[in-house]
């Protein structure tokens, strides 16, 4: 049995339909993370998913509990960890990490082997009020409230959005030991380079998944040839590239553009009838999963 199984979820706010007929499954132990955009309805599907909304169509289980009939179950083997820092911020780290443990019927000294790793990193900060931790200690502070009753699944709604770099990195790190003790979770992120960390990934966008497989799998589902052009003049370029036959797209990428082209593209013609820029220069390069990401979205 899976973890998660979510079956034509559908769920809209008025006339904007967050999420429409989503579907995927998470097995027991993974890491799964839904990459996407701002937008594309991954706090919907983590709301849903966690019974704080109602879907309006489909169905799914969290732990072989339905979301709607065995709500108040699922709150209790879940973790949830919402985007925005949710804790109380005039409490002190330790006060709010034994109110949560209050909540559940546990004791954080039962619990303390799981969240010992990421809370000892916070526990010299113990008695400071949780509002005036940094954003890297804010969220180790709700990553230890949310395990603090041994759930088995974890939900993460974008824990690495606004830390800095090496929080970022130990977060992940967390997560991988996590994983290790066979909890489930599911994390969203808009952050491509996060994707490789995953064992599975959904891209989302506009309330649909555009695809689901393995960060290797999904990189090589890209069957174009991709280049990485450059010139003096960057606009001029991705406006003259665009014009070219055999050019699929060209999007800004970094400090060049990646350019998709198909069989009719050639590579020295395309020099030749742009050969007004100065230090053009085109090279091949394997995708990404942003690439992937942006062929299907176009598509």
């Amino acid at each position: 049995m899976n973890a998660i199984d979510v079956n034509s979820l559908s769920k809209s706010f008025g006339e904007v339909k967050a999420l429409e007929s989503v579907s995927f499954s998470v097995r027991r132990g993974e890491l799964f993370g839904l990459i996407g955009p701002d937008g594309a309805g991954k706090t919907t599907l983590f709301r849903l998913l966690a019974t704080l909304l109602d879907p309006d169509k489909g169905t799914a289980t969290v732990d072989g509990l339905d979301i709607v009939k065995d709500y108040l179950a699922i709150r209790s083997r879940i973790g949830y960890m919402p985007g925005r820092f949710s804790l109380y911020s005039d409490l002190t780290v330790e006060e709010n990490l034994r109110f949560f443990a209050a909540l559940f019927g546990v004791r954080v000294e039962d619990s303390y082997d799981l969240i010992a790793p990421i809370y000892r990193q916070i526990e010299p900060f113990s008695t400071r009020p949780a509002g005036k931790l940094s954003g890297g200690m804010k969220q180790k502070l709700a990553l230890s409230c949310a395990l603090i009753h041994h759930p088995s699944v974890l939900f993460l709604d974008e824990p690495t959005t606004g830390i800095d770099a090496v929080s970022r990195g130990e977060l992940w790190d967390m997560l991988r030991k996590l994983k290790e003790k066979e909890i489930t979770i599911l994390v969203s992120t808009p952050y491509m380079d996060e994707a490789s960390l995953c064992d599975r990934i959904a891209l989302c966008n506009e309330g649909h998944i555009l695809g689901i497989d393995t960060p290797r799998g999904i990189v090589e589902k890209f069957n174009s040839k991709l280049y990485a052009v450059r010139a003096d003049n960057m606009f001029a370029l991705l406006e003259a590239a665009r014009q070219v036959e055999g050019v699929l797209e060209c999007y800004p990428f970094g400090q060049t553009h990646h350019l998709i082209a198909d069989t009719k593209f050639n590579k020295h013609r395309f020099i030749e009838q742009l050969d007004a820029l100065s230090n053009l220069t085109i090279k091949p390069i394997e995708p990404t999963i942003e690439d992937v990401f942006i062929n299907l979205m176009k598509r």
